[in-house]
Protein backbone atom coordinates (compact mmCIF):
# COMPACT_ATOMS: atom_id res chain seq x y z
CA UNK A 1 0.00 0.00 0.00
CA UNK A 2 1.55 3.37 -0.80
CA UNK A 3 1.91 6.32 1.75
CA UNK A 4 -1.19 8.06 -0.08
CA UNK A 5 -3.09 5.04 0.45
CA UNK A 6 -2.44 4.82 3.78
CA UNK A 7 -5.26 6.11 6.61
CA UNK A 8 -4.74 9.01 8.09
CA UNK A 9 -3.80 9.27 11.85
CA UNK A 10 -5.82 12.16 13.32
CA UNK A 11 -4.92 13.20 17.48
CA UNK A 12 -8.36 13.38 19.40
CA UNK A 13 -7.44 13.82 22.67
CA UNK A 14 -4.55 15.74 24.73
CA UNK A 15 -3.09 15.16 28.52
CA UNK A 16 -0.83 17.68 29.25
CA UNK A 17 1.37 17.68 32.67
CA UNK A 18 4.01 21.20 32.47
CA UNK A 19 5.31 22.69 34.74
CA UNK A 20 3.61 26.16 33.46
CA UNK A 21 0.05 24.23 33.79
CA UNK A 22 -2.16 21.06 34.02
CA UNK A 23 -4.07 19.87 31.31
CA UNK A 24 -3.98 20.86 27.96
CA UNK A 25 -6.37 24.16 28.26
CA UNK A 26 -4.28 25.93 31.39
CA UNK A 27 -1.02 24.97 30.07
CA UNK A 28 -1.74 26.74 26.15
CA UNK A 29 -3.42 29.41 28.58
CA UNK A 30 0.00 30.07 30.15
CA UNK A 31 2.10 29.17 27.05
CA UNK A 32 0.46 32.10 24.75
CA UNK A 33 0.74 34.57 27.64
CA UNK A 34 4.48 33.47 27.99
CA UNK A 35 3.93 32.80 31.62
CA UNK A 36 6.85 30.41 32.59
CA UNK A 37 7.43 27.47 34.84
CA UNK A 38 11.03 27.64 35.44
CA UNK A 39 12.42 28.61 39.00
CA UNK A 40 14.67 27.26 41.78
CA UNK A 41 14.27 24.10 42.54
CA UNK A 42 11.61 23.56 45.55
CA UNK A 43 12.06 19.98 46.54
CA UNK A 44 15.88 20.05 48.01
CA UNK A 45 18.21 22.08 48.46
CA UNK A 46 19.96 23.23 45.11
CA UNK A 47 22.55 25.21 45.74
CA UNK A 48 25.56 22.64 45.18
CA UNK A 49 24.15 22.17 42.10
CA UNK A 50 26.09 24.19 38.81
CA UNK A 51 22.97 25.84 38.48
CA UNK A 52 20.01 25.57 40.84
CA UNK A 53 16.79 26.42 37.95
CA UNK A 54 14.38 23.74 36.66
CA UNK A 55 10.86 23.40 35.49
CA UNK A 56 9.12 22.05 38.27
CA UNK A 57 5.61 20.58 38.10
CA UNK A 58 4.44 22.39 41.87
CA UNK A 59 0.92 22.15 41.59
CA UNK A 60 0.46 17.76 41.12
CA UNK A 61 -1.04 15.97 43.93
CA UNK A 62 -1.09 12.20 42.64
CA UNK A 63 -3.69 11.75 45.24
CA UNK A 64 -6.21 13.53 43.74
CA UNK A 65 -5.96 11.20 40.38
CA UNK A 66 -4.68 7.90 41.48
CA UNK A 67 -5.64 5.35 44.72
CA UNK A 68 -3.51 5.15 47.48
CA UNK A 69 -3.04 1.64 46.28
CA UNK A 70 -0.93 3.07 43.26
CA UNK A 71 1.18 5.63 45.01
CA UNK A 72 3.59 3.00 46.77
CA UNK A 73 3.81 1.57 43.32
CA UNK A 74 4.54 4.52 41.17
CA UNK A 75 7.18 6.96 40.35
CA UNK A 76 6.55 10.16 40.01
CA UNK A 77 6.47 10.21 36.10
CA UNK A 78 4.42 7.26 35.63
CA UNK A 79 1.78 8.80 38.13
CA UNK A 80 1.74 11.84 36.19
CA UNK A 81 1.54 9.42 32.77
CA UNK A 82 -1.73 7.90 34.33
CA UNK A 83 -3.26 11.27 34.91
CA UNK A 84 -2.88 12.68 31.50
CA UNK A 85 -3.79 9.37 29.99
CA UNK A 86 -7.36 9.71 31.79
CA UNK A 87 -7.29 13.35 30.48
CA UNK A 88 -6.49 12.42 27.07
CA UNK A 89 -9.19 9.99 27.09
CA UNK A 90 -11.53 12.35 28.52
CA UNK A 91 -10.34 14.52 26.24
CA UNK A 92 -11.21 12.17 23.08
CA UNK A 93 -14.73 11.08 24.51
CA UNK A 94 -12.80 7.70 24.31
CA UNK A 95 -14.49 5.25 26.95
CA UNK A 96 -11.96 2.47 27.01
CA UNK A 97 -14.37 -0.03 28.63
CA UNK A 98 -16.31 0.03 25.36
CA UNK A 99 -13.88 -0.48 23.14
CA UNK A 100 -12.17 -4.19 22.17
CA UNK A 101 -8.85 -4.74 24.53
CA UNK A 102 -7.31 -5.46 21.79
CA UNK A 103 -8.10 -2.44 19.17
CA UNK A 104 -6.46 -0.08 21.69
CA UNK A 105 -2.30 0.20 22.34
CA UNK A 106 -0.02 2.30 24.22
CA UNK A 107 3.55 3.61 22.78
CA UNK A 108 5.50 5.80 25.42
CA UNK A 109 8.75 7.22 25.44
CA UNK A 110 10.91 7.30 28.31
CA UNK A 111 14.56 9.03 28.73
CA UNK A 112 15.65 8.44 32.15
CA UNK A 113 12.95 5.59 33.78
CA UNK A 114 11.67 6.17 37.58
CA UNK A 115 14.91 8.32 38.53
CA UNK A 116 12.92 9.49 42.01
CA UNK A 117 11.74 6.11 42.84
CA UNK A 118 15.19 4.14 42.12
CA UNK A 119 16.62 7.01 44.27
CA UNK A 120 14.45 6.43 46.99
CA UNK A 121 14.80 2.96 47.05
CA UNK A 122 18.99 2.84 47.01
CA UNK A 123 18.93 4.94 49.82
CA UNK A 124 16.67 2.26 51.88
CA UNK A 125 19.54 -0.21 50.08
CA UNK A 126 22.62 1.37 51.82
CA UNK A 127 21.14 2.81 54.50
CA UNK A 128 19.01 0.21 56.16
CA UNK A 129 19.47 -2.95 53.88
CA UNK A 130 18.43 -5.06 51.45
CA UNK A 131 14.66 -6.13 53.68
CA UNK A 132 13.39 -2.40 53.61
CA UNK A 133 13.64 -2.52 49.44
CA UNK A 134 10.07 -1.89 48.56
CA UNK A 135 9.37 -4.96 45.83
CA UNK A 136 8.21 -2.63 43.33
CA UNK A 137 11.76 -1.30 42.49
CA UNK A 138 11.34 -4.66 40.03
CA UNK A 139 9.60 -2.51 37.82
CA UNK A 140 8.80 1.38 39.07
CA UNK A 141 12.65 1.89 37.84
CA UNK A 142 11.92 0.48 34.14
CA UNK A 143 12.05 2.88 31.09
CA UNK A 144 8.49 0.71 29.81
CA UNK A 145 6.55 1.35 33.05
CA UNK A 146 4.35 4.17 31.82
CA UNK A 147 3.45 2.01 28.81
CA UNK A 148 2.79 -1.11 31.35
CA UNK A 149 0.89 1.06 33.98
CA UNK A 150 -1.38 2.78 31.32
CA UNK A 151 -2.35 -0.46 29.52
CA UNK A 152 -3.37 -2.07 32.83
CA UNK A 153 -5.27 0.88 33.69
CA UNK A 154 -7.48 1.09 30.56
CA UNK A 155 -7.45 -2.53 29.88
CA UNK A 156 -5.35 -1.96 26.62
CA UNK A 157 -3.80 -5.30 25.61
CA UNK A 158 -3.46 -4.34 21.99
CA UNK A 159 0.08 -3.52 20.25
CA UNK A 160 2.19 -1.90 22.69
CA UNK A 161 6.17 -0.59 23.37
CA UNK A 162 8.15 2.31 24.64
CA UNK A 163 10.71 3.76 22.45
CA UNK A 164 13.98 5.44 24.27
CA UNK A 165 15.54 8.08 22.30
CA UNK A 166 16.59 11.14 25.10
CA UNK A 167 14.65 14.15 23.95
CA UNK A 168 13.16 12.86 20.70
CA UNK A 169 11.33 9.72 22.01
CA UNK A 170 8.70 12.27 22.08
CA UNK A 171 8.08 12.05 18.66
CA UNK A 172 9.51 8.71 17.61
CA UNK A 173 6.80 7.00 20.12
CA UNK A 174 3.69 8.95 18.60
CA UNK A 175 5.19 7.58 14.66
CA UNK A 176 5.55 3.99 16.36
CA UNK A 177 1.75 5.05 17.37
CA UNK A 178 0.94 6.10 13.92
CA UNK A 179 2.46 2.53 12.76
CA UNK A 180 -0.23 0.33 14.75
CA UNK A 181 -3.19 2.75 13.56
CA UNK A 182 -2.07 2.46 10.21
CA UNK A 183 -1.98 -1.25 10.72
CA UNK A 184 -4.88 -2.13 12.09
CA UNK A 185 -5.16 -0.93 15.72
CA UNK A 186 -8.12 2.23 16.03
CA UNK A 187 -7.15 3.68 19.14
CA UNK A 188 -3.46 4.38 20.12
CA UNK A 189 -2.55 6.55 23.49
CA UNK A 190 0.89 7.61 23.14
CA UNK A 191 3.48 10.43 24.05
CA UNK A 192 6.32 10.92 26.37
CA UNK A 193 6.69 11.64 30.18
CA UNK A 194 9.87 12.96 32.39
CA UNK A 195 10.48 13.85 35.93
CA UNK A 196 13.92 13.51 36.70
CA UNK A 197 14.70 16.42 38.80
CA UNK A 198 15.71 15.01 41.90
CA UNK A 199 19.30 14.68 43.27
CA UNK A 200 20.36 11.87 41.90
CA UNK A 201 18.92 12.52 38.76
CA UNK A 202 20.08 16.06 38.42
CA UNK A 203 23.55 14.92 38.84
CA UNK A 204 23.06 12.79 36.06
CA UNK A 205 21.72 15.46 33.67
CA UNK A 206 24.69 17.66 34.43
CA UNK A 207 26.83 14.71 32.86
CA UNK A 208 25.35 15.55 29.59
CA UNK A 209 27.51 19.34 29.76
CA UNK A 210 24.77 21.03 28.38
CA UNK A 211 22.91 22.15 31.34
CA UNK A 212 22.80 26.03 31.88
CA UNK A 213 25.59 27.00 34.43
CA UNK A 214 23.02 30.29 35.27
CA UNK A 215 20.97 31.21 38.21
CA UNK A 216 18.71 33.64 36.52
CA UNK A 217 15.24 32.04 35.76
CA UNK A 218 14.79 35.38 33.35
CA UNK A 219 18.00 34.36 31.49
CA UNK A 220 18.77 30.98 31.83
CA UNK A 221 17.52 28.81 29.14
CA UNK A 222 18.00 31.41 25.82
CA UNK A 223 18.15 28.90 22.59
CA UNK A 224 19.29 30.85 19.31
CA UNK A 225 20.73 34.04 21.91
CA UNK A 226 24.49 34.69 21.45
CA UNK A 227 24.81 34.52 25.02
CA UNK A 228 23.16 30.69 25.39
CA UNK A 229 25.19 28.90 27.55
CA UNK A 230 22.69 25.57 27.59
CA UNK A 231 19.24 24.50 28.86
CA UNK A 232 17.19 24.23 32.13
CA UNK A 233 15.77 20.80 32.84
CA UNK A 234 12.00 20.28 33.43
CA UNK A 235 10.01 17.49 33.98
CA UNK A 236 6.05 16.84 32.99
CA UNK A 237 5.17 15.98 29.02
CA UNK A 238 1.79 15.12 27.06
CA UNK A 239 -0.16 12.09 26.46
CA UNK A 240 -2.15 11.99 23.16
CA UNK A 241 -4.82 10.06 21.98
CA UNK A 242 -4.45 8.52 18.07
CA UNK A 243 -7.05 7.37 16.32
CA UNK A 244 -8.07 6.48 12.31
CA UNK A 245 -9.41 9.99 11.11
CA UNK A 246 -11.69 8.31 9.28
CA UNK A 247 -13.24 6.35 12.41
CA UNK A 248 -12.90 9.20 14.43
CA UNK A 249 -15.06 11.45 12.43
CA UNK A 250 -17.74 7.96 12.43
CA UNK A 251 -17.67 7.84 16.00
CA UNK A 252 -18.39 11.98 16.18
CA UNK A 253 -14.76 12.45 17.84
CA UNK A 254 -13.16 16.24 17.45
CA UNK A 255 -10.22 15.91 15.64
CA UNK A 256 -7.13 18.33 16.51
CA UNK A 257 -5.02 17.56 13.67
CA UNK A 258 -3.58 14.24 11.79
CA UNK A 259 0.05 13.35 11.97
CA UNK A 260 1.03 13.48 8.59
CA UNK A 261 4.42 12.93 7.74
CA UNK A 262 7.80 11.90 9.92
CA UNK A 263 11.68 11.53 9.46
CA UNK A 264 14.00 10.15 11.45
CA UNK A 265 18.42 9.60 11.53
CA UNK A 266 21.11 9.19 13.37
CA UNK A 267 23.89 11.61 14.00
CA UNK A 268 27.10 10.41 12.06
CA UNK A 269 30.34 10.59 14.55
CA UNK A 270 31.71 13.87 15.25
CA UNK A 271 35.46 12.71 14.02
CA UNK A 272 33.94 12.57 10.66
CA UNK A 273 33.24 15.69 9.54
CA UNK A 274 30.02 15.41 7.98
CA UNK A 275 26.80 16.75 8.45
CA UNK A 276 24.37 16.39 11.30
CA UNK A 277 21.42 14.29 10.20
CA UNK A 278 18.70 17.26 11.32
CA UNK A 279 17.94 18.30 7.73
CA UNK A 280 17.82 15.21 6.44
CA UNK A 281 15.08 14.27 9.28
CA UNK A 282 13.22 17.45 7.86
CA UNK A 283 13.39 16.04 4.48
CA UNK A 284 12.10 12.78 5.13
CA UNK A 285 9.21 14.09 7.45
CA UNK A 286 7.98 16.58 4.59
CA UNK A 287 8.60 13.78 1.75
CA UNK A 288 6.29 11.42 4.09
CA UNK A 289 3.40 14.37 4.59
CA UNK A 290 3.89 14.96 0.03
CA UNK A 291 3.91 18.62 1.14
CA UNK A 292 6.84 21.58 0.44
CA UNK A 293 8.58 23.48 2.47
CA UNK A 294 6.58 26.79 1.37
CA UNK A 295 3.27 24.75 2.77
CA UNK A 296 4.86 24.53 6.38
CA UNK A 297 3.31 27.57 8.50
CA UNK A 298 5.28 27.12 11.74
CA UNK A 299 8.60 25.04 12.64
CA UNK A 300 8.71 24.54 16.75
CA UNK A 301 11.84 24.06 17.24
CA UNK A 302 14.31 21.58 19.22
CA UNK A 303 16.10 25.12 20.96
CA UNK A 304 18.82 22.92 22.41
CA UNK A 305 20.30 26.20 24.06
CA UNK A 306 23.47 26.11 23.39
CA UNK A 307 25.89 27.66 20.85
CA UNK A 308 26.46 24.82 18.74
CA UNK A 309 23.60 22.87 18.79
CA UNK A 310 21.89 26.08 17.96
CA UNK A 311 24.06 26.35 15.29
CA UNK A 312 23.39 23.20 13.93
CA UNK A 313 19.72 23.35 13.80
CA UNK A 314 19.19 26.69 12.62
CA UNK A 315 21.75 25.70 9.81
CA UNK A 316 19.27 23.00 8.96
CA UNK A 317 16.05 25.05 8.50
CA UNK A 318 17.72 27.97 7.10
CA UNK A 319 19.13 24.88 4.44
CA UNK A 320 15.23 23.96 3.92
CA UNK A 321 12.83 26.89 3.85
CA UNK A 322 15.92 29.66 3.29
CA UNK A 323 16.94 32.52 6.04
CA UNK A 324 13.63 33.48 8.12
CA UNK A 325 11.97 31.50 5.64
CA UNK A 326 9.50 30.27 8.22
CA UNK A 327 7.90 31.22 11.97
CA UNK A 328 10.09 29.60 14.30
CA UNK A 329 9.62 29.20 17.82
CA UNK A 330 10.41 27.39 21.03
CA UNK A 331 7.84 27.45 23.81
CA UNK A 332 9.36 25.15 25.84
CA UNK A 333 11.73 28.24 26.98
CA UNK A 334 8.94 28.40 29.65
CA UNK A 335 8.99 24.89 30.51
CA UNK A 336 13.07 23.85 30.51
CA UNK A 337 13.93 20.67 28.24
CA UNK A 338 11.24 17.76 29.24
CA UNK A 339 13.69 15.37 27.61
CA UNK A 340 10.92 12.38 26.40
CA UNK A 341 8.29 14.42 27.37
CA UNK A 342 9.38 17.99 25.04
CA UNK A 343 8.22 16.74 21.60
CA UNK A 344 5.01 15.21 22.47
CA UNK A 345 4.40 18.33 24.57
CA UNK A 346 5.24 20.26 21.56
CA UNK A 347 3.21 18.62 19.35
CA UNK A 348 -0.08 19.54 21.81
CA UNK A 349 0.93 23.26 21.19
CA UNK A 350 1.59 22.65 17.96
CA UNK A 351 -2.25 21.23 17.34
CA UNK A 352 -3.38 24.04 19.27
CA UNK A 353 -1.58 26.43 17.28
CA UNK A 354 -3.78 25.54 14.51
CA UNK A 355 -7.44 25.23 16.22
CA UNK A 356 -6.60 29.02 17.80
CA UNK A 357 -4.46 30.73 15.02
CA UNK A 358 -1.43 31.85 17.46
CA UNK A 359 2.04 30.93 17.70
CA UNK A 360 3.60 30.80 21.09
CA UNK A 361 6.63 33.00 21.81
CA UNK A 362 9.95 31.85 22.23
CA UNK A 363 11.46 33.57 25.84
CA UNK A 364 14.44 34.83 26.98
CA UNK A 365 16.20 36.05 23.45
CA UNK A 366 17.50 39.31 23.75
CA UNK A 367 20.46 39.18 21.30
CA UNK A 368 19.09 36.41 18.85
CA UNK A 369 22.43 35.16 17.65
CA UNK A 370 23.78 36.33 13.50
CA UNK A 371 24.78 32.90 13.05
CA UNK A 372 21.39 31.68 13.75
CA UNK A 373 19.28 33.38 10.85
CA UNK A 374 15.47 32.55 12.11
CA UNK A 375 12.07 34.10 11.95
CA UNK A 376 12.30 33.52 15.67
CA UNK A 377 8.63 34.55 17.31
CA UNK A 378 9.81 36.08 20.39
CA UNK A 379 7.98 37.14 23.99
CA UNK A 380 4.93 37.63 22.69
CA UNK A 381 2.50 35.06 20.39
CA UNK A 382 1.75 35.84 17.42
CA UNK A 383 -1.84 35.50 15.29
CA UNK A 384 -0.62 33.39 12.66
CA UNK A 385 -3.27 30.86 10.32
CA UNK A 386 -1.43 27.58 10.99
CA UNK A 387 -2.57 24.98 8.78
CA UNK A 388 1.07 22.70 8.38
CA UNK A 389 3.14 22.70 11.13
CA UNK A 390 6.49 20.67 11.68
CA UNK A 391 7.68 19.87 15.02
CA UNK A 392 11.68 19.07 15.88
CA UNK A 393 13.54 17.05 18.70
CA UNK A 394 17.52 15.72 19.13
CA UNK A 395 18.22 13.36 21.50
CA UNK A 396 21.42 12.97 23.26
CA UNK A 397 23.53 10.86 21.28
CA UNK A 398 22.65 11.96 17.91
CA UNK A 399 18.73 10.85 17.60
CA UNK A 400 16.75 13.55 15.32
CA UNK A 401 13.43 13.27 14.77
CA UNK A 402 10.55 15.55 12.59
CA UNK A 403 6.94 15.18 12.66
CA UNK A 404 4.83 16.94 10.12
CA UNK A 405 1.37 18.15 11.72
CA UNK A 406 -1.75 19.03 9.35
CA UNK A 407 -4.95 21.19 10.57
CA UNK A 408 -8.01 18.69 10.24
CA UNK A 409 -9.85 20.72 7.73
CA UNK A 410 -6.77 21.05 6.12
CA UNK A 411 -6.69 16.76 5.68
CA UNK A 412 -10.31 16.89 3.98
Amino acid sequence: MSTAQLPETAVTGLGVVAPNGLGAEEYWTATLKGASGIGRISRYDPSGYPSPLAGEVLDFAAEEHLSSRMLPQTDRMTRMALAASDWALADADADPGQLPEFGMGVVTASSSGGFEFAQNELQKLWSKGPEYVSAYQSFAWFYAVNTGQISIRHGMRGPSGVLVTDQAGGLDALAHARRHVRGGTPLVVSGGMDASLSPWGLVSLNTSGRLTRCADPERAYAPFDAGADGHVPGEGGAILVLEDAAAARERGARSYGTIAGYGATFDPAPETGREPGLRRAVELALADAGVGAAEIDAVFADAAGTRDLDRAEAEALTAVFGPYGVPVTAPKTMTGRLYSGAGSLDVAAALLSMRDAMVPPTLHVPEPADDCPLDLVRDTARALSVRTALVLARGHGGFNAALVLRAPDADA
